[in-house]
């Protein structure tokens, strides 16, 4: 089964990893890990759930997103900012104003914009600056696995929810033991979360472009949605680099047997 779609008034794909199969036959615990979109825009009711379900957010989003839309804040909440790419990227910021002009070189061109998303996935590999700040992003799951009993969520989020985060709880969810094809189904759902969203970006650059042909939405689909070649772009290249996702998150993140188990003890049921 996918995460956990959570009823919100403005964020349209918050879910909730709760009851996803895991290792050993157990399965990840409800309202402990929670991905996300932005909290720029929400509303005061949502603003009011989030305080009740979190206590700790986490920002992968560079510092120009966040300055142009901060997160609400949420109380009771720490936040933490932690950027994964060091500047604004086309195709996996959703920042209309500022990917416009650099999409809009994409609008016509579907196949070119289908392997420039599948190159962002590499970079999640070879980029120094962003296996950092996976490892920064674990490393504080782990320690809030380890408050005392009682503590709320993490939540952590990029601006969609779809890559940066995307990747995020990939990372999470292999740690945690879940089945590869349930990691692939989940990270897929995001389309259907974001279905409106992708609706009205496409919207919005068709009548930017003046055009209204159906390229133009073969393109938008490669830069905004979520695509099975993207993730599986980003395993094989871990593989061909580490020799498996294990080896992977012990050399390139620091995840020892001991945090593992540490994180499977804290989150799985």
């Amino acid at each position: 089964m996918p995460s956990t779609l959570l009823p919100f008034e403005k964020l349209h794909n918050i879910r909730d990893l709760g009851g996803m199969p895991a290792a050993d036959g157990r399965t990840i615990r409800p309202g402990k890990l929670i991905r996300s979109g932005h909290l720029a825009d929400i509303s005061d009711t949502d603003r009011e759930h989030l305080a009740r379900l979190v206590d700790m957010i986490v920002d992968f989003r560079t510092t120009e997103e966040e300055g142009r839309q901060p997160d609400r804040e949420i109380p009771g909440a720490a936040y933490y900012h932690i950027p994964v790419i060091d500047s604004l990227t086309a195709g996996i910021t959703r920042e209309k104003e500022a990917d416009q002009d650099a999409i809009s070189l994409l609008l016509f061109k579907p196949k070119e914009a289908l392997e420039y998303m599948k190159k962002t996935y590499t970079g999640f590999v070879l980029s120094d600056f962003a296996r950092s700040r996976y490892t920064r992003f674990l490393d504080l799951v782990l320690a809030h696995s380890r408050e005392e009993t009682g503590s709320k969520a993490i939540l952590w989020h990029c601006t969609a929810g779809k890559d940066r985060a995307g990747i995020g709880t990939v990372l999470l969810q292999e740690i945690l033991g879940v089945p590869r094809e349930e990691i692939f189904a989940d990270y897929l759902y995001t389309n259907e979360c974001l279905k409106e969203d992708i609706g009205r970006l496409t919207r919005f650059f068709k009548q930017k472009a003046g055009s209204d042909a159906p390229v133009i939405d073969e393109s938008l689909h490669y830069l905004f949605g979520a695509h099975e070649d993207y993730l599986a772009t980003f395993y094989a290249l871990v593989e061909q680099k580490y020799g498996s996702t294990e080896a992977f998150l012990r050399e390139a993140l620091y995840v020892t047997d001991d945090k593992r188990l540490a994180l499977q003890d804290a989150f799985l049921a």
